[in-house]
């Protein structure tokens, strides 16, 4: 199997608010053909700093079915104690997900620039903050 790029991405709901927004939008995403999901889990940090790993197995039904089909192919690359390493990250009282996913626009995009001898040079993700700066600045 041929991976895209793969990222890593910690998610927090601080206060454990949940709005049952970021499934349909994930879902979309995967539909879409964007993104792999490759592994995901939960984590709840109680307000003793205790922290609980969740896997998509162990999620309530509702929470169940929003997530499931956007998972088919879990590959169990992240582990609880990945989790809890990442979880360390997060303040108390809070829960977060926890993701890999495969850029699978960039799959094909990888392919066809291979086949076309193309190497890769530069690739390097711009922080929000920093677009958020050029963006401020008035254009000359």
């Amino acid at each position: 199997m041929s991976l895209g790029p793969i990222e890593l991405l910690v998610v927090k709901f601080p206060g454990n608010h949940f709005t049952g927004e970021v499934a349909p939008a994930l879902t979309e995403l995967v539909e879409g053909g964007l993104i792999r999901v490759i592994d995901i889990l939960f984590v709840h940090k109680d307000r003793a700093g205790d922290v609980t790993v969740l896997e998509i197995n162990d999620l309530d039904d509702d929470d169940f079915n929003r997530f499931d089909p956007v998972v088919a192919d879990i590959t169990g690359m992240l582990t609880p104690d990945d989790a809890r390493q990442l979880a360390g990250g997060l303040e108390n009282d809070c829960s977060g997900a926890i993701m890999l996913f495969e850029n699978a626009w960039a799959t094909k995009f990888r392919d066809a620039m291979l086949n076309a001898n193309g190497e890769l040079v530069l690739n390097e993700r711009i922080p929000k903050v920093i677009i958020d700066q050029l963006v401020a600045v008035p254009a000359a």
